[in-house]
């Protein structure tokens, strides 16, 4: 038996240190919240990632089995094929593998960042920059224990592509033409949206093999199988693809044939509508619009949810250098340790598409800093290792390596200890759904906006209408009409909407619209959208009832309100926002005596009962006061000020919160329901009233 060398002894050492090392600083937020009382349900800890929740719904109904064919759930997504393989052999509890997966799955990362170290013959430079990224800012939040997410594989895959990458191109071995292809069958199975960085490092290849080694055969071989990989085609179809292409390719005989069935695999993946994705994501990333327009039909706009989503927005220097390294002072030194080790070890020029898919985060958002962090961590580690190089004794060599790997470290450290996100829902809220569950069947809607939509389905067991996947802005618009307009309307709107949904979901022939608005509109014999939302007022037909409708309302919308107004106050014909309606909260107020402060240069005048906005003075239409008694109860005071004023302000006072809306706001389905309980009793019934969340069921 042949005994393993002192080197590949080595990096199994450090692998496994760096793994460890990566799970123990997950464990930091378990440490902190262990018996916190708000992050537990049934015992156990709840996940803090509301796309989490469409994964492990998957899981559970792949487990349970039961589920409908025309049902949202993933039970073929691969997060959820992966979770249900787990808890099948694992003898844990579901919750417990949902919420420490990403914990044992990220940390894998550290792999191939030791084993493309190791061909670069530098293995102390790979501990290190494996420590780094298994903990720098962007990565740990990511993947920290309960981030259960696609992000738990989402680095360590194309970490693992690059590494089959570079040895392929490094060695020239048949071994890695397969491991490469494998790769992005995987990564495309794990997340669909990989192609672009698929293409970039196709792309990358071909310019390297061009540029440096253009009479090598090999790297037109390795071309050739990731294409076959990345078509636009089944997963089936391209395994067979590249298993073929393979045999073929380890066959000398056919060395002659490879240019053309390069040309044949690009070509092909053109035809298949490989490109046609990355074009997609560069639309919706790149070339932002703030609203989009159906290219048929009514040809109506709708506001794009890219704007209202805080990953997709750019970010100042400190952050974006803070998320990749930790600290701007350490993103520097990283950046241009990455530039020498290019400078030294060219075959690293393959890691750029990491690079430039993370310095994207500028233009496209936060969310792509992520991709830089382990090969900027790359930079620092090698810099780190050159430096102790020079060192006149082991000794100080070594000490020198711990002093600086531990000061890199220390502000990623720091980050993770202060790092205390909560839980999706609190153990109150998700009372509130499992209550939901009893009363409800799998079939019926409950409406609620896009941020709640997956943790409603799994613990509600209802469907809903938009959620973190489905909340383009043909779909918010009417959740949003919902939520935002009186309950007459708001209650016609619902049950539109959701019969609608399931007549798509049932396969209607009739329902050929591009959105269940424009289908709405035609059906009712309008051509203007505008005219058929005003016939809402009256009393229309509504579609035959087919299944309960419920509204959940949380006190937690009350900070995304105005957001949730963007889409649908909007003119659908023309695509003109209209004027924002007045909503202002506060929980930060002071008490001055005869003024209170409400915050940004807002303040009420005790005595006349005045607002101040700015620089203007403005009475207000309506004093409110909301109290809970201790039976947990409503009081509602209310005081009218001045009618001819447009402004009322309501003191919540058992949530110790100041909201000011105008009479638009005010008379909105949100407020009059979960604010106020003045709701309708012919539209509505209250069937759950906790302080956390309110649940209405529709009577028509």
């Amino acid at each position: 038996m042949q005994t393993l060398s002192k080197e590949t002894k080595l990096t199994i050492f450090y692998i496994v240190l760096a793994y460890i090392f990566s799970i123990a600083m997950r464990f930091i937020w378990v440490y902190q919240f262990d018996g916190y009382e708000p992050f537990h349900f049934n015992g156990q800890f709840m996940i803090n990632t509301n796309d989490g929740y469409l994964w492990a719904e998957g899981a559970r109904d792949i487990v349970g089995g039961t589920y409908r064919d025309v049902d949202q759930t993933p039970v073929t997504e691969a997060p959820a094929v992966l979770t249900a393989f787990f808890v099948k052999i694992l003898p844990f509890s579901f919750e417990s593998i949902i919420f420490y997966l990403p914990v044992f799955l990220s940390s894998l990362i550290v792999i191939p960042i030791i084993l493309i170290a190791k061909l670069l013959k530098n293995l102390e430079m790979g501990l290190i920059a494996a420590l780094l990224a298994s903990i720098a800012w962007s990565y740990y939040n990511r993947t920290m224990a309960g981030y259960y997410d696609t992000d738990m594989l989402n680095i360590v895959l194309p970490m693992f592509l690059l590494w089959s990458i570079i040895w392929a191109v490094k060695t020239d071995q048949n071994i890695y033409l397969l491991l490469t292809a494998l790769d992005i069958l995987v990564y495309r199975w794990w997340y669909p949206q990989s192609y672009s960085l698929e293409f970039a490092f196709f792309g990358l290849i071909l310019v390297y093999t061009l540029v440096f080694d253009r009479k090598n055969i090999f790297n037109y071989k390795l071309l050739a199988i990731m294409m076959f990989a990345m078509m636009g085609l089944d997963g089936y179809t391209r395994l067979a693809l590249v298993l073929i292409s393979f045999y073929i390719f380890t066959q000398e005989k056919f060395d002659k044939y490879v240019y053309y069935i390069l040309a044949a695999a690009i070509t092909t993946f053109f035809v298949t509508g490989g490109f046609n994705p990355i074009w997609v994501q560069l639309k919706g990333y790149i070339f932002k619009e703030s609203v989009s327009v159906a290219n048929k039909g009514l040809q109506l706009h709708f506001f794009t949810v890219v704007q209202t989503i805080r990953e997709a927005g750019q970010i100042p220097f400190e952050t974006f250098a803070n998320r990749i390294s930790g600290n701007v002072i350490v993103f520097i030194v990283s950046f241009l340790g990455y530039g020498y080790l290019l400078f030294k070890h060219r075959i690293m020029l393959l890691s750029l598409p990491l690079v430039g898919l993370g310095f994207l985060a500028y233009v496209g958002g936060l969310r792509f800093t992520v991709y830089a962090v382990p090969v900027l961590a790359f930079g620092i580690a090698f810099l780190i290792t050159e430096l102790a190089a020079k060192m006149p004794t082991k000794k100080l060599k070594y000490l020198s390596i711990v002093a600086f790997t531990l000061a890199i470290l220390y502000p990623n450290y720091k980050h993770i200890e202060n790092y205390k996100i909560p839980t999706v829902f609190n153990s109150a809220e998700v009372k509130v759904l499992e209550k939901l569950n009893s009363l409800t069947s799998p079939n019926d809607y409950t409406v609620a906006w896009w941020d709640y939509g997956y943790p409603i389905r799994y613990y509600g067991d209802t469907q809903t209408l938009i959620d973190g996947a489905k909340h383009s802005g043909s779909v918010n618009f009417p959740v949003s009409f919902i939520l935002t307009n009186p309950q007459d309307v708001a209650a016609k709107m619902a049950r539109l909407d959701v019969e609608y949904t399931e007549k798509k979901l049932l396969g209607d022939k009739n329902q050929t619209r591009f959105s269940n608005i424009e289908q709405m509109t035609i059906d009712y014999g309008f051509n203007n959208t505008n005219l058929f939302l005003s016939e809402l007022e009256k009393d229309i037909k509504l579609p035959k009832r087919t299944t309960d409708i419920y509204l959940y309302l949380p006190f937690r919308m009350i900070n995304i309100y105005p957001t949730v107004t963007y889409f649908s106050n909007i003119n659908l014909m023309n695509g003109l926002q209209g004027q924002h309606p007045l909503f202002y909260s506060s929980s930060n107020f002071k008490d001055s005596g005869e003024k209170l402060l409400l915050g940004k240069n807002i303040s009420l005048n005790k005595t006349n009962l005045t607002l101040t906005l700015g620089n203007k003075t403005l009475p207000i239409r309506r004093f409110i006061k909301t109290t809970y008694t201790q039976d947990k109860k409503l009081h509602v005071e209310s005081k009218l000020v001045n009618f001819t004023s447009n402004i009322s302000l309501i003191f919540m006072a058992s949530y110790n919160m100041f909201l000011i809306v105008d009479e638009a706001t005010y008379n909105s389905t949100f407020i009059q329901l979960f604010v106020l309980e003045n709701y309708d009793k012919e539209l509505y019934e209250m069937v759950i009233n906790t302080p956390s969340a309110k649940v209405f069921k529709l009577k028509i």
